[in-house]
């Protein structure tokens, strides 16, 4: 029986290599030659490119960081190619005995697959290398010759005569006019989708009140390929100009630095300004232009530049010199004065005819299903070309749809393993990660990081990614809630300028492009090394315990719209700082899933169907933010109240929430923010808890809906409610004549107060008569309400809506308590509005006395006012996109200028 057991191992083994694995093991021998032959092409292209550089750097030129960046990749590549071959070589050897089996299977196919993946590596840097037509920043000057060459379109362009050499150049003097052509054409790749903002471009060139153009966008998007475009488009034109200068900036970017960049390209040699300081560099520059009509196009500025210490001439409508740049920056135009033109991706189009024209027909057309994989591929990429580029390359030659199926799933789950993505797209963007303002660095990268873990394409509320980032301590050092909204604000506002974060027209809601967000998720993954430090799940789909037992080590975790399976052992996530739980799968949580969370610091369970808490929460004893907004939770557990470190507790929108226990509130000893806004239990009425909240010295932004004339009193006759209570809603407060509304609101709603007549401003001692936070109002059926001229003083008011007050005859009236005229008063009311609704309001007149602008109102709903005969719009209201009202009214409006109603006439939507 001895020769039983070698039979069987043999067998066992052989049984082992039949399945879909196989193919890295049989083909290992053949793939290690092909890896060979793969980095021995590699190896000499690498010669090449070496030698290149070598000659450059001898001419003193700055060497592209594109290629120094492949220089250091294809060096590491080496490394780790040859500790491959020694690992296949060594593995091949070991056979079981008597067989052309291996005796580890598992340790082959690793090896196997490892090798295929080498070998499209080292195939990628060398198509990346055919890319590189030239290897220095700045371009060699060209022979005077070459200008005379005979164009299609004559160009008229001066180009002054080379000048002997002086032997030295006097103090002060400024060199010789320079010998170099006018213009030099750079090479250019494929510019799709650029027509439209090429023309843009140019027709701001023909406009001589238009001096600087900025070009901005995210990286990668196409902005260098832009700028080339538009100069070799001067060998077409008519326009003149003496001298068209090109210069790559990058970082850092002293004005040295471009001073000398500027010099070479204006053909001064080295030896005319080696060693001179800065200010005779910049008047040498100065009197070489000072007389010119010339084009300075600046790639790649990264902060403001000075352009008269660098030492260029005033640009002006007289000497009709123009500047065109590129930045990532909104704020960089607007530093330096510029026309700003947005480079945005590429629609699908256009997207995946530049993709078709980097993979090749050849590889498209190689099979029938391919051509619809290409198309999820380019989704995926989301129009930004440099990503497009990249996945096409390595979808080149890829000719069978299991191919492109098994990369398309590597990009959706991770991309940073896709060829190419991480060295030539993820690095590229992470520069403006890394240009993130040192003043708030560390928050800032923090706060970017953070919005990866909503899912893709996700509408962010800028409200509740603020409340976010003060949960997890980001904005630790403000002790007001208000005061950290306002840094958080100027957080997003600088993520949005550099483009990582696009903003909608409100500004209410940021997102993050998709390649972006990858970017991101990487970067919070410490470049690809640690997987499961930020899990996101995105949405729909089952999680098993085995997966969920492979998050032990994660940090942050988000899960959308998923369903958990329950086991019998809890998980044990010791490092878990962050839980997002979202969505109608999620009804529930495993048994003891909150047992050992020790550091944990936020918990969103929003927009869940979870009907309970569990009890063991209470363990929770880090946690210092709990969002469980429009949940059917319906009631907190008493053990809440063991959270002394809480600073966010938000409940808002739930329907079904009906008891919070008496004094559970007033034991979380470190709120600062408390809302329950829209949560209609307990018959809508809250206000008994404005008893615990007063107490509570943290607190400084409350959100609550009331029901009692007494418990509205009370929001306003304490001094700590009255400036903590941020959103207030009324309702059902029969009896309430006058309601006086601090001065710190941001939010008001009133509704079936049937006795309200008035409602007033408090005026607490030396605070203006302002409402500078108010932003939303809406009164719904409070008919003997006769005006609500408040909202005169609502500077930032930006929605406003009116419904069934039927003794309202004027919105805004003259206030002569105060003393302010109509006019006085409505001087800059509504500038920011950008939403206006008025409903059954019988015998409303008019608006406010006298036309105001709304510059900024983008919808208008009036609907059953049969006595507004006139709207207050003149010739600056420019924003409106849809007005809603019957036919019948608006026929029948009265217009002092018929222009404007024929001007507004298209957005009419008649109801």
């Amino acid at each position: 029986m001895e020769f039983v057991s070698p039979v069987l191992d043999t067998v066992k083994c052989l049984w082992d290599c039949c399945d879909k694995r196989a193919v890295y093991i049989r083909e290992l021998p053949e793939n290690l030659k092909s890896l060979r032959n793969e980095m021995a092409e590699l190896e000499n292209v690498y010669k090449d490119v070496n030698k290149r550089v070598a000659d450059e750097r001898k001419h003193q030129k700055e060497i592209k960081h594109v290629v120094t960046g492949w220089i250091d990749s294809v060096e590491a590549m080496k490394r780790e190619v040859n500790d491959i071959l020694t690992e296949g070589e060594d593995e091949i050897k070991k056979k079981c005995l008597g067989t052309c089996c291996p005796r580890n299977c598992r340790a082959s196919y690793e090896i196997g697959k490892m090798v295929s993946k080498k070998i499209d590596a080292v195939s990628q840097l060398c198509i990346k290398a055919d890319n590189f037509q030239e290897v220095a920043a700045s371009l060699p000057t060209p022979p005077v010759s070459q200008v005379a060459a005979p164009l299609p379109t004559p160009l008229v362009i001066q180009v002054a005569a080379p000048l002997p050499t002086p032997p030295a150049i006097e103090a002060g003097a400024a060199p010789p006019p320079p010998p170099a052509p006018a213009v030099i054409e750079l090479p250019l790749e494929n510019t799709v989708g650029l027509d439209s903002l090429s023309d843009k471009v140019w027709r701001y060139l023909q406009d001589d009140k238009v001096t600087t153009i900025g070009l901005y966008g995210m990286g990668g998007v196409g902005k260098t390929t832009l700028l080339k475009r538009i100069n070799n488009e001067f060998f077409k034109t008519n326009i003149e100009f003496d001298r068209v200068i090109w210069v790559v900036v990058s970082k850092p970017a002293s004005v040295e630095k471009v001073q000398e960049l500027v010099l070479r390209e204006c053909g001064c040699l080295d030896n005319r300004w080696k060693g001179r300081s800065e200010d005779e560099k910049a008047r040498d520059i100065y009197n070489i232009l000072k007389t010119m009509k010339f084009i300075l196009l600046l790639d790649d500025i990264w902060e403001p530049l000075n352009m008269l210490k660098i030492g260029f001439p005033l640009l002006n409508d007289q000497n009709k010199s123009k500047v065109i740049f590129t930045t990532r920056f909104l704020n960089v135009c607007e530093a330096m004065g510029a026309e700003s033109i947005k480079v945005e991706c590429l629609k699908f189009k256009e997207a995946f005819a530049l993709f078709q024209t980097v993979v090749g027909e050849a590889t498209l057309n190689s099979h029938p299903r391919i051509p619809k994989l290409a198309k999820t591929v380019v989704e995926e990429c989301k129009g930004l070309p440099l990503a497009l580029k990249i996945a096409g390359a390595a979808m080149r030659g890829k000719t069978t749809p299991q191919d492109w199926e098994k990369n398309i799933k590597l990009l959706q789950s991770y991309p940073s393993e896709v060829p190419g993505m991480e060295n030539d797209l993820f690095r590229v963007l992470a520069l403006s990660y890394d240009n993130l303002s040192k003043a708030k660095w560390p928050k800032t990268k923090s706060c970017f990081l953070y919005c990866s873990m909503f899912p893709e394409d996700w509408e962010i509320s800028c409200k509740q990614l603020i409340e976010l980032w003060i949960g997890e301590g980001f904005l630790h050092e403000f002790h007001k809630i208000h005061d950290a909204r306002t840094e958080a604000q100027d957080i997003i506002d600088e993520l949005t300028l550099a483009c990582l974060l696009e903003s909608n027209q409100s500004k209410t809601h940021v997102k993050m492009h998709d390649v972006i967000r990858d970017m991101a998720m990487w970067l919070a993954g410490e470049n690809g090394k640690k997987k499961n430090k930020c899990v996101i799940k995105e949405p729909g789909g089952w999680i098993e315990g085995h997966e969920i037992a492979e998050w032990k080590e994660t940090q942050r975790l988000s899960l959308w719209d998923n369903s958990i399976e329950d086991s019998t052992e809890p998980p044990k996530f010791q490092n878990l700082e962050t839980f997002f739980a979202s969505g109608e799968s999620m009804r529930s949580l495993p048994t003891r899933f909150f047992a050992h969370m020790p550091v944990i610091r936020v918990l969103d369970l929003s927009n869940s169907e979870l009907t309970d808490l569990p009890a063991e929460i209470s363990t929770l004893i880090t946690l210092h933010y709990l969002n469980l907004s429009k949940t059917e939770i319906q009631s907190l557990p008493v053990e809440l109240r063991n959270l002394t470190e809480l600073r966010c507790l938000i409940l808002d929108d739930m329907e079904k929430l009906a008891t919070i226990p008496s004094q559970l509130v007033s034991r979380l000893s470190s709120l600062q923010l408390f809302s329950l806004y829209a949560s209609l239990g307990c018959n809508g009425d809250w206000g008994f808890l404005l008893k615990e909240l007063k107490n509570l010295k943290h607190v400084s932004e409350i959100s609550i809906p009331v029901r009692s004339v007494l418990h509205a009193q009370m929001s306003v006759n304490s001094q700590h409610l009255r400036r903590s209570i941020r959103r207030l809603s009324l309702q059902d407060c029969t009896g309430m004549k006058t309601m006086e509304i601090s001065s710190y609101l941001q939010n008001l709603q009133m509704w079936r107060c049937f006795d309200l007549t008035d409602v007033k401003i408090n005026l607490e001692k030396g605070r203006v008569q302002k409402l500078s936070d108010l932003s939303e109002v809406e009164i719904v059926r409070c008919p003997k309400l006769k005006h609500l001229t408040l909202v005169a003083y609502a500077r930032n008011l930006l929605s406003l809506t009116i419904e069934y007050c039927e003794s309202m005859q004027e919105v805004i009236v003259e206030d002569e308590e105060i003393g302010i005229s109509e006019v006085e008063q409505c001087s800059d009311a509504f500038s920011v509005l950008n939403t206006l609704r008025l409903s059954y309001l019988s015998n409303l007149r008019s608006i406010c006395g006298g036309a105001l602008s709304f510059p900024s109102l983008t919808e208008l709903t009036v609907k059953h006012c049969p006595r507004l005969r006139k709207v207050p719009f003149d010739s600056n209201t420019n924003c409106l996109r849809k007005i809603e009202g019957e036919q019948h009214w608006w026929d029948g409006l009265e217009w002092e200028v018929q222009a404007i109603k024929h001007k507004l006439n298209q957005h009419f939507v008649p109801k």
